[in-house]
């Protein structure tokens, strides 16, 4: 993999990382290149993979229920997060059904704002399974691409909805920023 903007990634958390989810290959590029590995939230629907499900329950995953406020989940993050811990967290909730960004769910604005972290934006190309399994078939790798961009906080506010509708536009914004103009989606650049 290509890689920039790896002194942007924190060597110890408490940070909250967020990244574009085009695919399956995200989450081993995140944790093979990331210099501290984090811990991931991910779809509670893997657990049920004969294998793929029992490695990722061993790594340490905090499994999450999607399309609901899994509060769960949410504690185990913010704990992660308590702790000193690097959190990993995809804004849009699953991989792009259009191969580019998708509006972001207000989780990741929820755990920024709760636990006053800073967020590391990473932003990810090459990814897309119809790219990285079309390379495979034909025995060769597909380019990929992995770029950390600056932290940043987000600002708090009296109106909690406004901040976490304000918090999530920020944070896909800032996706986005890192991104060429085919992976941007619903956001194009600011």
């Amino acid at each position: 993999p290509r890689l920039h903007g790896l002194e942007n990634y924190p060597s110890a958390g408490p940070a909250l990382v967020v990244f574009n989810h085009l695919g399956d290959a995200d989450t081993a590029l995140l944790l093979a290149t990331l210099p501290a590995p984090p811990d991931a939230l991910g779809k509670i629907e893997l657990y049920s993979f004969p294998i793929l499900g029992k490695l990722i329950d061993w790594y340490g995953i905090i499994w999450l229920h999607r399309g609901i406020p899994d509060r769960r989940a949410l504690r185990a993050a913010r704990a992660g997060l308590t702790d000193g811990r690097i959190i990993l967290i995809a804004p849009e909730g699953r991989y792009t059904r259009i191969g580019g960004l998708e509006p972001g769910g207000n989780g990741a604005a929820f755990l920024a704002l709760q636990s006053d972290v800073p967020l590391v934006p990473v932003a990810l190309t090459g990814t897309r399974n119809a790219d990285v399994y079309g390379k495979m078939r034909r025995l060769r790798r597909a380019p990929v691409t992995l770029t950390v961009g600056a932290p940043f906080r987000l600002a708090r506010q009296a109106d909690r909805q406004r901040a976490l509708r304000e918090g999530t536009e920020q944070i896909m914004q800032r996706l986005a920023d890192l991104l060429p103009a085919e992976y941007r989606g619903t956001y194009p650049q600011s």
